[in-house]
């Protein structure tokens, strides 16, 4: 058992609460540690005025909220619910969740699911028709979690790195 798994008592809630400015820095720690893709975000300090300009423009949508899961006041997981309309399902109100990510040393431990239960929630008292969600096709056992938390894989993704285009 590692000492972050030591740190965080097992029997300790699971708070979902919209993400802070004064989270960023334990956010963009633990989006710098998904390493199965290699590294796209950066825990340098240098950095950290581009993730703020970030959470101001998602705080400033009403549409777009910044979550964070924490145990016992500790960041341990974060994503970003989005709504949007869409024509089809005539006009249908549609979620997304995006950046799901828990902090690689306390996965496992309900942190997850309790994000997604959240995100569900939340979906459905906004009266969206679905929630979806993308995940990259190596990262296996996030699909097997998505499966058991009720989600169906349905699409196939496509997507353009538009910063080399």
């Amino acid at each position: 058992m590692s000492d972050a798994h030591a740190a965080v008592p097992e029997a300790e809630a699971i708070v979902v609460a919209p993400a802070t400015r004064a989270d960023l820095p334990a956010i963009v720690s633990i989006l710098a540690r998904e390493t199965l893709l290699g590294v796209r975000d950066s825990a340098d300090p240098a950095a950290l005025p581009a993730y703020e300009r970030a959470f101001d423009d998602i705080a400033a949508d009403p549409r777009a909220t910044l979550y964070v899961a924490r145990i016992g006041g500790r960041v341990v997981g974060t994503f970003q619910l989005v709504f949007f309309r869409a024509l089809l399902r005539q006009g249908a109100l549609l979620a997304h969740a995006e950046a799901v990510q828990v902090d690689p040393e306390i996965r496992g431990r309900g942190v997850g699911r309790a994000m997604m239960d959240f995100a569900i929630a939340e979906a459905r008292r906004a009266g969206a028709g679905s929630l979806q969600l993308a995940s990259n096709k190596q990262r296996h056992d996030a699909h097997r979690f998505y499966e058991r938390a009720g989600f169906e894989k349905r699409l196939d993704g496509f997507k353009i790195d538009l910063a080399g285009h």
